[in-house]
């Protein structure tokens, strides 16, 4: 007997809007882990990404009548998100990067390819970026966005998407450079 197909997440938000609890559980639990990532690669910190994971869902729910379906659910959770990383890393300077320990706690595709120890080399990288090219690498690199999704997220056009993000992967390199030397990346 096979299972029946998911809700999808348009569906669930507008029952969670209208109250349903048990959707929006669903919901959490279908987008919890994702949020958490971005957030973590954003501020740095274990414990000031489950902050502003636990503030996004709380922003979500008040925000879920009004929510409208211009955009898809989950690209609107990356928006709440990524604004609640970025207003906890405006709220503390300097950027505290990435723990030794903090690099293996949510492994994604690129700890498949590289050894542990490069991928704290380059979470630690991307941590020193300044936060407005940190956000389009991490939603491209790690969440696999597309562009049009990260200019929606990051409210901006794509043109100007694709400028930042190039940015942000020349400052990268130039940050591996500088650990790795010439030729070693």
């Amino acid at each position: 007997m096979s299972e029946p197909a998911p809700v999808p997440d348009r569906d669930l938000a507008a029952r969670a809007a209208a109250g349903d609890h048990g959707a929006f559980d669903t919901l959490v639990r279908r987008h919890t882990a994702r949020m958490y990532r971005v957030a973590l690669r954003i501020t740095g910190s274990t414990s000031e990404a489950e902050d502003v994971v636990q503030e996004a869902w709380l922003s979500a729910w008040r925000a879920l009548p009004g929510f409208r379906h211009e955009s898809a659910f989950p690209t609107w959770l990356y928006r709440v998100t990524t604004n609640g990383a970025l207003g906890q890393v405006r709220r503390r300077k300097p950027t505290v990067p990435l723990d030794e320990g903090d690099a293996g706690i949510v492994p994604g595709p690129e700890g498949h390819v590289v050894s542990a120890e490069q991928v704290g080399t380059v979470l630690r990288a991307i941590a020193e970026l300044d936060v407005g090219q940190r956000i389009p690498l991490i939603l491209r690199e790690f969440e696999g966005m597309t562009y049009e999704e990260m200019a929606e997220v990051l409210e901006v056009g794509v043109p100007a998407l694709r400028a930042r993000l190039h940015r942000a992967r020349v400052a990268l390199l130039a940050k591996l450079g500088e650990t790795f030397g010439p030729g070693e990346r």
